[in-house]
């Protein structure tokens, strides 16, 4: 439900019928990863703030400062907003734009893996450690070699090999990587360089992590979606292709990897039998939000699977001001996910 379409919503009666409510609302908060640690639920959300950019298509006004970690007993429980875990002018390297994050633990140390635009207005990937859920995080002194794009989301096998897959169209840049060194031509145009309808779909992109889980262990590969013909999935098929929010969830053996079509507003997924793919489209998790942008996470609790996402309905359709959300998923018997519909 994109913004350009709220003009009629009846944003009381939205709210009474929507399928969840938000886990806070003493604050915006968007693009939850959520994890279980040690029994709890812990959220990483982004802090969505108004500071007065424009908006456009670049998503100058997604101009966020810092992250606060959300965590709950239970499913059920109340949420708590457990203050900043890091803020940009604590990383050496990150001018602005803290957009979404991930986490991850290893070894009784977590992980804030998270994108900011560098002093050259470039996005990459950073890495933050703590020795508690919540931070504060202390971010390393430079971004991973070789990253770059948004929406980083770091996967632990069961293996104990860690993931990470990234990318994002748009004011993402992954376009402007498609030659593998950063294109900086026509910085007011987000579609500059997007291949045309008939051409196969950017793609996502996936690395397994060193060791320390701070550096990329091999150069990042695309990670490739495809039709039910076992072809790419093309540009111009925009209910389905990748655009960004990249997700990683193992259920049965089987890879679910599922990712936001932008600005067609569905989460969808894929599925594949091992974390580097190739991943073959399934269909849909959940149907447009209120608000331009869809992001989510999927996480286990208690034996049961939770997306977490968000929408703009506690701001009245303000695109950049949303609030985290969480919903049941259910699976099929051969593996297939019910669509959920927010409202």
């Amino acid at each position: 439900m994109p913004e350009e379409s709220i003009d009629h919503i009846n944003f009381e009666d939205l709210n009474k019928n929507a399928l969840s409510k938000p886990l806070v609302s003493h604050m915006y908060t968007a693009d939850p990863s959520a994890h279980v640690f040690d029994g709890k639920i812990y959220i990483y959300p982004s802090h969505d703030i108004d500071a007065g950019e424009a908006f456009d298509d670049l998503g100058s006004h997604f101009a966020m400062e810092d992250y606060h970690v959300l965590s709950m007993d239970s499913i059920d429980s109340d949420t708590v907003d457990n203050g900043v875990a890091l803020h940009v002018k604590d990383v050496l390297w990150a001018k602005q734009q803290m957009w979404a994050p991930d986490a991850n633990e290893k070894n009784g140390n977590y992980y804030l893996f998270f994108p900011a635009k560098d002093y050259e207005g470039v996005f990459r990937i950073g890495v933050a450690i703590s020795n508690s859920p919540i931070g504060p995080f202390k971010a390393q002194l430079e971004a991973i070699k070789g990253s770059f794009s948004i929406d980083p989301a770091v996967f632990k096998d069961d293996n104990e090999d860690y993931y990470m897959y990234f990318g994002g169209l748009w004011g993402g840049q992954l376009q402007r990587w498609k030659t593998g060194v950063f294109n900086a031509t026509q910085p007011d145009s987000p579609t500059a360089f997007i291949p045309n309808a008939n051409e196969p779909a950017l793609l996502p992109f996936v690395a397994k992590m060193s060791d320390n889980l701070l550096e990329f262990a091999e150069e990042p590969k695309e990670l490739q979606i495809l039709d039910e013909n076992g072809q790419l999935l093309k540009s111009g098929d925009t209910d389905r292709r990748f655009f960004e929010a990249a997700w990683m969830h193992k259920r049965n053996g089987l890879y679910y990897f599922s990712y936001s079509t932008g600005d067609t507003h569905f989460i969808c997924y894929a599925t594949g039998d091992n974390p580097y793919g190739p991943f073959t489209y399934k269909g849909r998790i959940l149907n447009p939000v209120v608000g331009w942008t869809t992001h989510h996470s999927v996480c286990d609790v208690d034996g049961k699977t939770y997306l977490f996402y968000h929408d703009s309905s506690l701001s009245k359709g303000v695109t950049h001001l949303r609030s985290v959300k969480v919903a049941e998923i259910s699976y099929r018997s051969d593996g297939s996910i019910v669509t959920l519909n927010p409202y």
